[in-house]
């Protein structure tokens, strides 16, 4: 017991508490200590008998059954494994940056479920982390199974279709990818590569609640005042005083 003791204190904390609650409310529902219809999204309860605690338990609730179990296994698997490497990984001392990444995709996830009537919301969250982590490590080669090997920007789209042949649907996978789509677009590609607005940024609270636990400037989504303009080689003989730039870095490089 003390090695899976260790192994548990081993987990970063958010994914630490994320996981663990993950755990537990699916086997609340399981063991009937809460009728798990309480558990699921229904919008006309939230709107109408102001059930506001759905939206937070759709999130951590998945039905476990013996159908269904194998699903939430590898889903359980994904939660752990993709959230600590990017918890470790990208955001590496930035807990507030990552709590907010979390929020923003909750927040999208969960009026995407209001609108299209989705009672579980635990599967897109993770995707959607899985997803940004995978575009943070776009050129990296990831194994999955029977050795099939890709690069890892393609990893979110092979579990669309591998949990769609094990589960017969993929529309929370589909939401999960969009939703860590638009995140990563306005958090980073659309300020850093294209050079427009910062439309994301960490609010100032999260950072007195999670500060950053390593040297560095908050909310590391804030894009440069202007792109750098290139300059010309200097002519032959030419004093010119030019100064070489030098090139620039492509975000999520490990």
């Amino acid at each position: 017991m003390s090695d899976i003791g260790d192994w548990f204190r081993s987990i970063p904390l958010i994914t630490r508490y994320w996981f663990a609650a993950s755990i537990a409310v699916p086997f609340i529902g399981k063991l009937g200590l809460v009728d798990f219809r309480n558990l699921m999204l229904f919008p006309e309860l939230v709107f109408s008998r102001f059930q506001l605690w759905r939206p937070v338990t759709a999130t951590l609730y998945f039905p476990v059954t013996p159908n269904t179990g194998f699903l939430y296994l590898v889903n359980l698997y994904f939660l752990y494994h993709y959230s600590t490497r990017l918890e470790t990984g990208a955001f590496d001392g930035r807990p507030a940056d990552y709590v907010f990444m979390l929020l923003f995709n909750w927040i999208c996830i969960v009026i995407t479920g209001l609108l299209m009537d989705m009672r579980l919301l635990m599967i897109p969250l993770i995707m959607s982390v899985l997803y940004v982590w995978a575009q943070f490590n776009s050129e990296m080669i990831v194994s999955f199974w029977f050795g099939t090997r890709f690069k890892a920007h393609y990893l979110p789209w092979v579990i669309l279709v591998f949990n769609f042949i094990i589960g017969g649907s993929f529309v929370n996978e589909l939401t999960g990818n969009l939703v860590g789509h638009l995140y990563f677009f306005l958090m980073f590609k659309y300020p850093m590569d294209l050079g427009g607005r910062s439309f994301l940024s960490t609010p100032d609270f999260l950072y007195r609640f999670f500060p950053n636990t390593r040297g560095g400037v908050s909310g590391f989504g804030v894009p440069p005042t202007r792109r750098p303009v290139p300059q010309e080689p200097p002519a032959a003989g030419g004093g010119g005083g030019r100064h070489n730039w030098g090139q620039g870095f492509r975000l999520g490089g490990e």
